[in-house]
């Protein structure tokens, strides 16, 4: 994990791929969103979609596991022995499911740093913004949202 500092904007980080199976899709859904067409292929086929499709919820939550494993990834990464500190994230804004994801799709998620800036009411503290995406097998964008994290500048490790 890299200080604030050391974070610039603009940087593109692919944060993973999955592909989403119809078995996953319906164990999802019968959990979390229920809805026919995310647990019934017949159901699908009838519906505006056609044919069975993910969640959005569990779009999501891939992106989560996925840029979990990914900043995990990152941690081996030091600045001078020394790692930077990730604090917690305000939430996220503009979500967006721009297109279905079926069952057999492979979707890429990238995550952008937009903007950064020191916070003056947390000294030590910087407020990262993010733009997310998902972008299926055919290079068709699926789903987007923007994120915020608190992450520390070298002041915070030398604090800890």
């Amino acid at each position: 994990m890299k200080f604030f500092e050391d974070i610039e904007t603009g940087v593109e980080e692919p944060v993973g791929s999955y592909t989403f199976t119809a078995q996953e899709i319906k164990a999802f859904a019968a959990k979390f969103d229920p809805q026919p067409f995310h647990m019934d292929e017949e159901a699908a086929r009838r519906s505006h979609f056609g044919r069975l499709c993910a969640s959005g919820w569990h779009t999501a939550a891939v992106w989560m596991k996925l840029m979990i494993a990914y900043r995990a990834s990152q941690i081996e990464e030091t600045m001078n022995g020394e790692r930077g500190h990730l604090g917690p994230s305000p939430g996220f804004e503009d979500l967006k499911w721009i297109r279905p994801v079926y069952a057999g799709d492979t979707i890429s998620y990238t995550s952008m740093i937009e903007d950064k800036r020191l916070l003056a009411t947390r000294p030590g503290w910087g407020m990262v913004s993010h733009v997310n995406w998902g972008i299926n097998q055919n290079g068709e964008k699926v789903f987007s949202f923007r994120s915020r994290v608190l992450v520390g500048t070298r002041a915070t490790a030398t604090s800890r």
